[in-house]
């Protein structure tokens, strides 16, 4: 519990201001941490590492509650490791951001009556750059505001030279282990963005659309297929059955006539059909879905594409040139005008994917794209995990880790995009195709027919060696030799499948199977206080710097750590922030008191012997508390770290043990001395196990309880193993007696601070000592002469003699409380009337009934109390 060596210690104030200003203390406070280098980490270093890489935000964002919820619990790790002596890396970044970016600087080229085309990909690249530096990392400066400790001399962009090369490293190294491939396939395509999109950036909603079922074929050789998109009916090239289905063996291995076409197709026995499924016949698209996709390859049908990339229709005849949706209803319209359409269903409720960017449509489409064959890399993450390497907290989300690298699917890595990592493969005239690394020329020039690919990597490719490029990979360098592995990736369980597995993936084959990380610390979605999911469509988005404009950034950090229970979502409220300002607001006033009251660090803590029994109390709380903190922190609980600070601060530091040391300052003497060291350790302890979640209020505080020169680097308290059970026990006592007679004087009617005659009878209790405080802190004046009491209360041992004669009205004190009865007993009535009729019960809902129940208890509760307030009246 002592200063950290390093620090200059300065001679303690005694003076603050009387009320505290984040805006006045916050910016300030937070350069000089930052001009002080106390968030920079040194790779040559004798300390333990502890490394934090930031979840890159993208370079187009701002900060949402979302940042600051993940930013505030990776700060509170990073500090609290920081003061217990790692040499602590918290490393910041942004990711380029390859479709939302581009699409940014379109609109903007859009406003100037100009395309991407019209500049060409070298001069819209640069531009794209531009726009970066002029308007890209907003939330850098954001998180200033939060107080994130990051080491901003380590800053990193997916997009800049190292990282670039990196990403260039380990594509060739993937290319020449024949773990990347080039194939034609089905893809999800945005023909909003242009590109193709992977499977976890599709966002499926239910959609009204419509179910059409179409009669194929003529005569005695037809059947019915059904189908939500009737315009891909131009792209297909077989119907499906199932091979055990009856109803149509006869027709398997026949052509029918395909309506609106020239064309006859074939009827195929394919085992993914499901006969109880509608008609038991599926119209088969090869180029336009992924399960039909599988069954053409199956039975060798041809693939024919009917949309563009811009989902317009390119099948010569009536319908070429209309957008599909425009496609969908001019095609039912032609089929209902033949006689084809057998049923149509509308609307029709079912699951459409969208892009998660645009929320366009998503197409389904063949297209030739870049892959990452993931077989082997997936085992790889998965048995990270299964073998204890790398640890999923909380454990029950390791399940749904484990469904997604256990299951998937090879990963469609190119995107039709001009911004982004440039695929770094050559085409030859002859047909050649050569995967270039970092530090090897093109095999030749675009003069002698050689032509790189058009496409970029997927955004979450060069992200996905997030942890090891920032520290230098491919080189050796000293960071990476320090840093890596990283100990603690803390994210939300949203992005396990976008993001965690494929830093597993690639961290361990890139690293010669060493872990990215050592834990995954995954936390819930931030939601309103009624627990509904933020969204601008319903109202209810927060800017967090409107909040920390009004009530500070240390209230916005307390609630959200407040909230964050391990892989559950987070909801928050402007109330719960409001009450965390007033937190923020005690804890200064408290130090202000203590302060104005000789509280103080210098020198070794008094002999035990000479303590009060409140001063060993209130320390043994404090060293349990300090043990309590560590096992949360430990376990990543930072919601109960939270609340077991906020109660032992306010509660017990502030509401009980600086309210009796009041009595004791009072008194002077060695008493009073002992006391005030105590109080100082205290604060200084509980200031500096509050620092990590709530940084500025707790160094301003400390720095001038202490004269150090910051709690940042301050070293983090340790249980001295002190613990005093029969002083906890009598001051238990003691808030026993207090805490029963202000709830009797407020059953009463007595104002808070109206003095009341009193006897206590103390002997052969251990409060004897303790009756200054407690009549100061009750407002008890001695009994004098003319005492007669009128209310007498047992408590802890203790017996509180009191007059109320002439501080209260009798008879209309009992006149309410008779009234006050008879509503009870009123509502008894009728609960119990209630619960004991078995018609009732069995007809009512289950919630109902447990809400009478509540009701019955809670009128019991409220007539037992209201008749010991009778009584405790004095005779009339």
């Amino acid at each position: 519990m002592t200063e950290n060596a390093q620090q200059q210690p300065t001679a303690p104030s005694t003076e603050l201001p009387t009320q505290y200003a984040p805006a006045d203390v916050e910016g300030p406070l937070y350069e000089r941490w930052v001009e002080r280098g106390y968030f920079a980490a040194d790779a040559k270093s004798d300390k333990p590492a502890y490394t934090i890489v930031i979840p890159p935000p993208n370079v187009t964002g701002s900060l949402h509650l979302g940042h600051a919820f993940q930013h505030t619990l990776m700060d509170a790790l990073t500090r609290r490791k920081r003061m217990q002596g790692f040499e602590s890396l918290w490393l910041p970044g942004m990711d380029h951001a390859g479709i939302a970016t581009q699409n940014k600087v379109e609109q903007q080229l859009a406003e100037e009556g100009k395309s991407r085309h019209d500049l060409g990909r070298e001069e819209f690249v640069e531009r794209v750059w531009q726009w970066k530096e002029e308007y890209g990392g907003r939330i850098l400066g954001q998180m200033r505001r939060l107080g994130d400790g990051v080491d901003w001399d380590r800053e990193r962009f997916t997009m800049d030279e190292g990282l670039s090369k990196a990403v260039q490293t380990i594509f060739k190294k993937l290319y020449d282990d024949e773990l990347i491939y080039r194939a034609e396939r089905i893809i999800n395509w945005c023909p909003r963005c242009l590109t193709a999109i992977s499977d976890i950036e599709v966002e499926y909603q239910e959609d009204d659309g419509e179910l059409v079922s179409i009669k194929y074929g003529e005569g005695d050789e037809t059947l019915v297929v059904a189908t939500t998109r009737a315009e891909t009916m131009l792209g297909d090239t077989a119907v499906a059955v199932h091979p055990d289905d009856e109803r149509y063996r006869h027709l398997v291995g026949k052509r029918i006539k395909l309506p609106l076409t020239n064309r006859t197709i074939p009827v195929v026995a394919d085992t993914h059909v499901d006969p109880e499924f509608g008609t038991g016949a599926v119209k088969v698209t090869p180029a336009h879905d992924p399960n039909d996709f599988a069954i053409g390859q199956r039975h060798g049908l041809e693939s024919i594409t009917v949309m563009d990339e811009r989902a317009v229709i390119t099948v010569h005849g009536p319908f070429e040139g209309l957008d599909r949706f425009e496609a969908r209803s001019a095609i039912v319209a032609a089929l209902r005008s033949q006689g084809r359409i057998v049923a149509e269903k509308r609307p029709y409720v079912h699951s459409v994917g969208h892009c998660s960017r645009c929320k366009t449509t998503v197409e389904p489409r063949l297209s030739m794209q870049w892959w990452v064959k993931v077989g082997p890399l997936a085992k790889a993450a998965g048995d990270a995990v299964r073998d204890g390497r790398v640890k999923i907290h909380p454990e029950d989300m390791s399940k749904r880790y484990f469904d997604w690298v256990d299951n998937m699917h090879d990963w469609c890595i190119s995107r039709q995009l001009w911004w982004g990592h440039r695929i770094p493969v050559w085409y030859g005239p002859e047909g050649q195709v050569v995967c270039v690394g970092p530090d090897e020329q093109p095999p030749g020039t675009e003069a002698e027919g050689w032509k790189q690919d058009t496409d970029v990597l997927d955004t979450w490719f060069s992200s996905g060696l997030w942890p090891f490029s920032t520290l230098g990979w491919p080189e050796q360098t000293a960071d990476l030799r320090k840093f890596y592995p990283t100990d603690v990736l803390l994210t939300g369980h949203d992005i396990i499948f976008f993001w965690v597995a494929r830093m597993m993936m690639f961290g361990l084959y890139a690293m010669d199977g060493e872990v990215p990380f050592r834990t995954i610390a995954l936390t819930g979605l931030v939601r309103d206080e009624r627990g509904k999911k933020m969204s601008k469509s319903f109202g209810n988005v927060v800017d967090p710097l409107d909040w920390m404009d009004k009530y500070g950034s240390d209230a916005v950090r307390f609630t959200l750590a407040r909230g964050a229970n391990p892989g559950t979502d987070v909801p928050i409220g402007e109330d719960w922030v409001q009450a965390s300002r007033n937190f923020a607001n005690k804890i200064w006033n408290a130090t202000r008191f203590a302060l104005m009251n000789g509280a103080t660090v210098e020198g070794p803590l008094p002999d035990p012997a000479e303590m009060s029994a409140t001063d060993r109390w209130i320390l043994s709380r404090l060293n349990k508390t300090v043990a309590e903190v560590d096992a949360f922190y430990d376990d990543f609980q930072f919601a109960k770290l939270s609340d077991s600070l906020f109660h032992f601060a306010w509660d017990e530091v502030f509401d009980w043990y600086v309210e009796l040391s009041k009595t004791t300052f009072q008194a002077g003497g060695r008493g009073a001395e002992v006391s005030r060291r105590v109080l100082g350790e205290v604060l200084d302890v509980t200031l500096k196990l509050l620092h990590p979640v709530v940084p500025f209020v707790t160094d301003t505080l400390w720095t001038t309880l202490t004269g150090g020169e910051s709690v940042v680097i301050a070293d983090w308290p340790a249980d001295s193993g002190f613990r005093d059970e029969a002083a906890e026990r009598e001051i238990e006592s003691l808030q026993s007696v207090i805490t029963e007679v202000r709830r009797f004087r407020a059953d009463q009617g007595l104002q808070p601070g109206q003095r009341v005659p009193a006897r206590l009878t103390l002997d052969g209790t251990a409060l004897a000592p303790h009756e200054a405080a407690i009549r100061q802190l009750l407002r008890l004046q001695a009994e004098g002469d003319a005492f007669a009491a009128t209310a007498t209360l047992p408590v802890a041992g203790a017996t509180v003699a009191l007059d109320l004669s002439g501080t209260i009205d009798v008879a209309a004190e009992r006149k309410r409380l008779a009234k006050d009865l008879a509503a009870a007993e009123k509502e008894k009535a009728q609960a119990t009337g209630k619960l004991g009729n078995e018609a009732f019960l069995g007809k009512a809902p289950d919630n109902v009934v447990e809400k009478i129940r509540t009701r019955l208890a809670k009128a019991e509760e409220d007539i037992a109390r209201i008749q010991a307030q009778l009584e405790r009246l004095p005779q009339a």
